[in-house]
């Protein structure tokens, strides 16, 4: 049974779903937590607290759930390693559509709210390495930059697909299609 800092920390990644970072009230968050307001500011200290610890806990279940591409059997493929990190975020299951769509208010609150700069340049910068890492072993002709490069345009495609995936903008697997076209050309640059 997963501890109470924990189911703060998953009902804060609902409401920053759907309310956005500028509409979370910590009374609204201990409702949805089922914890007293107190116990929040107990273990978060205050609202800039409660948003770090937040996306820490979003980037960790990206993590979890971005892992299963090492759960296959057989040779390991680099390409589809490659692949399959980045479609993972394209799922149509309710705690990846929660994290993406979290991540993307916290992204977009970073305009309003300068504190949360800074944990999002450091989780993206470790997404983008991530990503590079997985272009250098499929494409092992490189270079780094060229593998840093592409891992920017690839993890910056993957976040506007899934905005307008979750805004119904366009299908999911015409997102997914886009960017397994994008990995191909990535891929096949000299």
């Amino acid at each position: 049974m997963p501890d109470r800092r924990t189911e703060i920390l998953r009902a804060a990644t609902r409401v920053i779903a759907r309310r956005g970072v500028r509409g979370l009230r910590v009374a609204e968050l201990a409702a949805e937590a089922e914890v007293s307001v107190a116990l929040i500011y107990y273990h978060f200290t205050d609202r800039a607290g409660l948003l770090h610890r937040t996306l820490e806990f979003i980037n960790d279940r990206a993590d979890r759930y971005t892992a299963e591409r090492d759960a296959g059997t057989g040779e390991p493929d680099p390409r589809t390693d490659l692949e399959q990190a980045l479609l993972l975020e394209l799922q149509d299951v309710p705690e990846v559509r929660e994290n993406s769509i979290a991540w993307g208010e916290l992204r977009a609150s970073a305009a309003f709210e300068p504190e949360l700069r800074e944990d999002l340049a450091k989780a993206t910068l470790s997404w983008v390495h991530e990503i590079a890492e997985l272009l250098g072993q499929a494409r092992p002709a490189g270079t780094a930059p060229a593998h840093a490069a592409a891992a920017e345009r690839l993890t910056c495609l993957l976040e506007g697909l899934s905005v307008r995936w979750h805004s119904g903008s366009i299908p999911l697997d015409h997102a997914r299609r886009l960017l397994r076209e994008a990995i191909d050309l990535e891929l096949s640059r000299p």
